[in-house]
């Protein structure tokens, strides 16, 4: 199926690894160009090289989103190297979990503004360039979080966040051509998730409360994000597509 994103422009925030990389990469499968920036410029170097090492067209580049000297430095980078941005997928983010009474006020700022703040300031930076070509799409990335998760106070406000962002974006932005939708992931299994301490434990759980019996994939929300990106979304915006495997609870 044409998802008519040959020649694109993508900007995908975090994604030196896990879901970013892996949805950088199959924009790149679809035609895209794209721009791959994470806070570590190493591994988004790594992860630029293996897409063009696979004739893909990737630039990378070196961000802090919550920066907006970063953000304007991005996506200039993009305009430079391939003429515009069509498409930005605001993936950037991280979990510090503790209880509220543990939850220090620095571990709640660095969560809730690399999530929020970055949204902001890379959506804000790339509407003007959509807006004059018609065309956009914004896909924001939240979590199955956005419900809520005991430990997470700062992670699930800032997923739930992006969805109330999401739902306002997408009703200022329809009359310049740019759709904004959420994509909230279930259990994902990155190499991130398996080196965490506790993983075996997670996973099961996540497998006795999924439906569909098996846990996700990057390339699960990869695809997700391709879809909502694509021609044929065009009529889709301020929608949020949970990718959890049936697990909302």
């Amino acid at each position: 199926m044409e998802l008519g994103l040959q020649g694109k422009v993508a900007i995908v925030t975090g994604s030196g690894r896990g879901i970013g990389a892996e949805t950088a990469r199959a924009l790149a499968e679809e035609g895209a160009r794209v721009v791959i920036t994470d806070i570590d410029g190493a591994v988004a170097a790594e992860t630029c090289v293996a897409l063009q090492r696979d004739g893909l067209q990737a630039i990378a580049l070196a961000a802090d989103v919550t920066r907006s000297a970063d953000v304007e430095r991005l996506v200039q980078a993009a305009l430079e190297a391939f003429g515009g941005v069509h498409i930005l997928v605001n993936n950037a983010g991280f979990a510090r979990d503790a209880r509220i009474v543990k939850l220090s006020e620095a571990d709640w700022d660095a969560v809730v503004d690399t999530i929020l703040k970055g949204a902001f300031l890379c959506s804000k930076a790339v509407v003007p360039t959509m807006a004059e070509q018609q065309w956009g799409r914004i896909i924001n990335i939240s979590s199955r979080a956005h419900l809520g998760n005991p430990g997470q106070a700062n992670y699930s406000a800032a997923k739930a966040g992006i969805l109330g962002f999401s739902s306002a974006l997408s009703l200022e932005l329809g009359r310049n051509g740019i759709t904004v939708n959420t994509v909230a992931p279930g259990f994902i299994e990155t190499d991130g998730v398996r080196n965490l301490p506790h993983y075996a434990k997670i996973k099961e759980n996540a497998l006795a409360r999924t439906p569909v019996g098996r846990v996700g994939q990057p390339r699960d929300i990869a695809s997700a994000v391709c879809f909502l990106a694509s021609e044929l979304a065009g009529y889709v915006s301020g929608a949020t597509l949970h990718v959890t495997g049936g697990r909302y609870g």
